[in-house]
């Protein structure tokens, strides 16, 4: 594809909607991934699954972002 018609297809994608807008990007972003592993996909969505389910149940307890940067920070700052 030469650099013209790239240009004329990326100016008739601007001229549309946000949603459609959002579509062709994903599409295109899509193709530039590697295939999808069915198996660590599933994986994923075990482990997500168990971790939510220990999260709801109270058997493990979150620690918010603040109190985990803090933290790093504190120990940057020993470390130097």
């Amino acid at each position: 594809m030469s650099t013209a018609v790239a240009d004329e297809n990326f100016h008739s994608a601007m001229k549309q909607p946000d949603t459609v807008r959002a579509r062709i990007a994903e599409a295109l972003i899509s193709r530039l991934d590697s295939p999808v592993d069915h198996h660590v996909d599933r994986a994923w969505q075990v482990e997500i699954y168990e971790r939510l389910h220990e999260i709801d149940s109270g058997a493990v307890e979150c620690t918010p972002w603040e109190d985990i940067r803090d933290r790093l920070y504190r120990n940057a700052n020993v470390c130097r």
